[in-house]
């Protein structure tokens, strides 16, 4: 999936994006709450007429935000309470709210707010944080059967880099029978050694006959390891903030256009 944070995909056309075969793109529920706000949301008729695209979109929850804007977070067991990098105003992202907040997108795929933990994290803080993903999934669920809109709710598996955590999680995800699930908490900063056998013990336990969806993750010895074990949907900002950089992936190693032997290269 191609990543349009705010509603539109970087430097690249809807045209472009269908042209090229996309059918299935990634919004962001925190950045979306913020500006341009559920409200407008709402009032637009959802995420797909305020940005004109006519195919599915997915939203991540803010689980990951969370993770990456951690000095303006708290984790409480209630929720995520955020102070927002606009002007510094707190918001709490219960499960509850996000469910609430992701109708008001519209999107077709929905996530659960999740916690994600840091790499590299002790034993303790791993199993805090599959206890606040199982137990606000669960929440997600009951608030998501409410009103499921055609709205498919995806869960998320954590556990960082120890199997057996990454398998208990992977099964009390899958005992919830829901659309898909995705497993998050990788490329985080763990050596690639260990992305391999910590997804794997994942995808192990989640049923193939369900989308399997990796999150962030988006290098090409990634890509092929998920492949290879079976997943099918990935997410990064890597290819399009690499486009727009002058980066080029070439079978023969990544290439910089904007180094100054390439001032004069020729367009073949």
């Amino acid at each position: 999936m191609p990543v349009g944070t705010q509603a539109t995909v970087k430097a690249i056309s809807q045209e472009d994006l269908e042209e090229i075969g996309y059918r299935l793109i990634l919004g962001n529920t925190y950045h979306l709450y913020l500006r341009p706000g559920r409200e407008t949301m709402r009032l637009a008729g959802g995420i797909h007429k305020f940005m004109s695209w006519p195919h599915a979109v997915l939203t991540d929850s803010g689980g990951y935000q969370a993770f990456s804007l951690s000095d303006n977070v708290k984790l409480l067991d209630t929720g995520v309470v955020f102070r927002s990098h606009l002007d510094g105003s707190e918001h709490i992202f219960s499960p509850e709210h996000t469910i609430a907040i992701e109708r008001d997108i519209g999107s077709d795929i929905i996530m659960p707010i999740d916690d994600c933990a840091p790499y590299p994290a002790d034993h303790k803080r791993l199993k805090e944080s599959l206890a606040r993903t199982h137990r606000w999934l669960a929440e997600c669920k009951e608030h998501w059967l409410r009103d499921p809109r055609h709205q498919n709710l995806f869960g998320i598996v954590q556990g960082g880099v120890n199997t057996l955590l990454r398998a208990d999680s992977a099964k009390a995800c899958a005992d919830l029978d829901l659309p898909g699930y995705a497993v998050g908490g990788l490329s985080v900063g763990e050596p690639l050694e260990y992305y391999a056998p910590s997804l794997a013990a994942a995808i192990e336990h989640l049923p193939k006959e369900k989308p399997r969806y990796v999150m962030g993750v988006g290098t090409i010895p990634e890509l092929l390891n998920g492949v290879a074990l079976g997943v099918d949907m990935f997410d990064c900002v890597l290819p399009t903030r690499n486009a727009r950089n002058g980066q080029v992936f070439t079978s023969s190693g990544k290439i910089n256009l904007r180094n100054l032997k390439h001032a004069q290269s020729e367009w073949v």
